[in-house]
């Protein structure tokens, strides 16, 4: 791209002043800077392009990215053989992007428009911008920092005059910190439609979000000594944790007694308030989102993981929730999640499939969809198969999926699960209902779903000022006090001693499916240990529940529930995360281009 013009995405789906909502189109027209940057039409246009390019990690746009923690699992078709994780997984190192914002950033500084809308077109393209840096420092440790220059070549040009060497991890992050701090008044502090665009308190949720990185990884990097290289490009001192701590803590506060956004607490049903707080768009929660919108942009995440009965096409199951995940979430008065599935040598005998997840943390009805739960007017059972006495013994029989058998009625329910090799058919015995649209339409091919994905929400702010407070040492009831409004708002018991472990577990169910847990258990160093790649170990290990129902007449345990906890057919190996992958490799091509970068460890 020339400094003399500028690529420009334009389409007549994409007007920001009707509906707000940030469509990545093919580029139409190359107009002069001189035209775009006199116009807010064009303007925003240019800035819509640049929201539609920053989708990394988890997201709606990559229904496998979901599948491949120990948060869900593949249903559809034969079993996945991952165990490793890529030396380039969710890797980012985009220069291209970074000099087109630069390019913009230069544009509007001398533009005609007004202050105003000046400082906040700047503010949104910089903190687009912080966003890159952070996306890249975490998955790659210290990057080069090159400011808002554009490298132009031409002949006479020196290689190496183009050619930066890496900043230190914590150069990189001070400077995610210190833009974010100063683009915070620069940006407008009103929330946007479907919170598709940044704002002042966006600009601070990143801070106190990379802050929070930064000192994790200062704390515990010597939980991984040899995960360092001598110039600091990996790694953070730890003398600087608390410095990090302080800022993450001051920043998330601002967010919540400042900010114009509340915990979602609309509905009198937790269960459906906690669904509605995050997948429900134009929730008083969510302070940034990546926004679809139909027609023109929308994305097939509903239709691929959307549970058999209810949906409108041939896909479904394609990614399915894992038991893991599921007990992982407490019960309303017991820390211990585990669901109980035996009692005194036998199978405990329930009488309707939903009552083994009765008293559980209402936020699980909000993220997963279970045995006798509702979807969308539909209520969903699994039943894997029937469960009858026979010859003095007690016996299991299976069929196809939705299949009727004498005497026993239904065998299997259409939505499974089965551990056949079949597509569209679910494995795991739950679905997703986070980020999940209750609309059929949104199932089918030919029309996908708008769903939002949400990047940052309140919620979280209030996660970050409880680890950050723990690890300050602050006063027990202040660090129980953010996160029992966490717990409030879920609707179970409130904690009174607050312990990492607690605020990992907190994260890990509040959070499920937004893109925080592999970055998470990597800023903790515990990846290794999570995931170890051993059999023998259940959180490496993934596990599904297959219910059955009792076929038994003339006794008391006719037409119960009983359910059996297995391990996946489906995933054939226990995930394995090595210390190579607390930072991904630096590309080869990346080092033949310039030589100045140096390799991260194990590389």
């Amino acid at each position: 791209m020339k400094k003399s013009s500028i690529i420009l995405a334009l389409s007549t789906a994409l007007t920001f002043s009707a509906c707000d909502s940030f469509l990545d189109q093919e580029s139409q027209n190359i107009l002069t800077e001189q035209q775009v940057y006199s116009d807010d039409n064009m303007v925003l246009s240019v800035l819509a392009n640049y929201y539609g390019r920053i989708s990394w990690g988890q997201h709606l746009g990559d229904v496998a990215s979901m599948a491949i923690l120990d948060e869900a699992g593949f249903s559809s078709g034969g079993p996945n053989n991952r165990q490793n994780y890529e030396d380039n997984l969710w890797r980012v190192y985009d220069y291209g992007l970074i000099r087109d914002l630069n390019m913009f950033i230069n544009g509007i500084k001398t533009s005609t428009l007004s202050a105003a809308s000046k400082d906040n077109y700047e503010g949104e393209a910089r903190f687009i911008r912080a966003w890159v840096y952070f996306n890249m420092a975490r998955t790659l440790g210290g990057v080069p920092l090159i400011g808002d220059q554009v490298f132009d070549y031409s002949s006479g040009t020196l290689a190496a005059d183009l050619q930066h060497p890496r900043s230190t991890e914590k150069q990189v992050y001070d400077y995610i910190i210190s833009e974010c701090t100063e683009i915070s008044e620069k940006l407008k502090p009103n929330k946007t439609t479907n919170s598709s665009r940044a704002n002042k308190w966006t600009a601070l949720s990143l801070k106190a979000r990379a802050a929070l990185y930064a000192a994790s990884i200062a704390k515990y990097n010597y939980k991984t000594p040899d995960v360092i290289t001598p110039g600091g490009e990996v790694g953070i001192p730890s003398t600087e944790a608390n410095t990090y701590y302080n800022t993450a803590l001051e920043t998330a506060n601002e967010v919540i007694n400042n900010g114009p956004y509340l915990l979602y607490q609309k509905n009198a049903d937790k269960g459906r308030n906690f669904y509605e707080a995050v997948s429900l768009k134009g929730s008083e929660e969510v302070i940034w989102a990546r926004d679809y919108k139909y027609p023109g942009q929308t994305h097939m995440f509903t239709n691929n993981t959307i549970a058999s009965s209810v949906r409108g096409d041939i896909d479904a199951n394609i990614v399915t929730p894992i038991l893991n995940l599921v007990e992982s979430f407490e019960y309303k008065n017991n820390r211990n999640g585990d669901l109980k599935l035996t009692a005194n040598g036998d199978y405990i005998y329930y009488d309707n499939p939903s009552d083994i997840f009765a008293d559980k943390d209402p936020r699980l009805y909000g993220t997963v969809i279970y045995s006798g739960a509702d979807f969308a007017g539909s209520t969903i059972v699994y039943q894997a198969g029937v469960r009858y006495f026979e010859d003095g013994q007690w016996k299991v029989k299976t069929a196809a999926p939705g299949a009727n058998e004498a005497p026993y009625g239904l065998v299997t329910s259409v939505d499974g699960p089965t551990t056949s090799n079949d597509q569209f058919v679910n494995k795991t015995g739950f679905n997703l209902r986070k980020f999940v649209e209750e609309n059929r339409d949104a199932s089918t091919r030919g029309r996908g779903s708008d769903m939002w994905f949400v990047r940052f929400r309140l919620a979280e702010l209030y996660l970050i000022s409880a680890e950050a407070s723990l690890e300050l040492n602050k006063a027990q009831t202040e660090v129980a006090s953010y996160i029992n409004a966490i717990r409030n708002r879920a609707g179970i018991q409130p904690l009174t001693q607050v312990t990492l472990n607690d605020i990992i577990q907190e994260r890990r169910v509040e959070l499920a499916f937004e893109d925080h847990r592999y970055w998470d258990l990597k800023r903790w160093r515990i990846a290794h240990e999570v995931w170890d790649g051993q059999n023998s170990n259940p959180k490496a290990v993934h596990y599904v529940l297959f219910p059955y129902k009792v076929y038994a007449p003339g006794t008391d345990k006719h037409n119960k529930w009983v359910f059996e906890k297995r391990v996946a057919s489906h995933t054939m190996n226990p995930r394995y995360f090595r210390y190579q992958n607390y930072y991904n490799f630096i590309d080869q091509n990346w080092l033949n281009s310039n030589p100045k970068l140096v390799r991260n460890p194990y590389q």
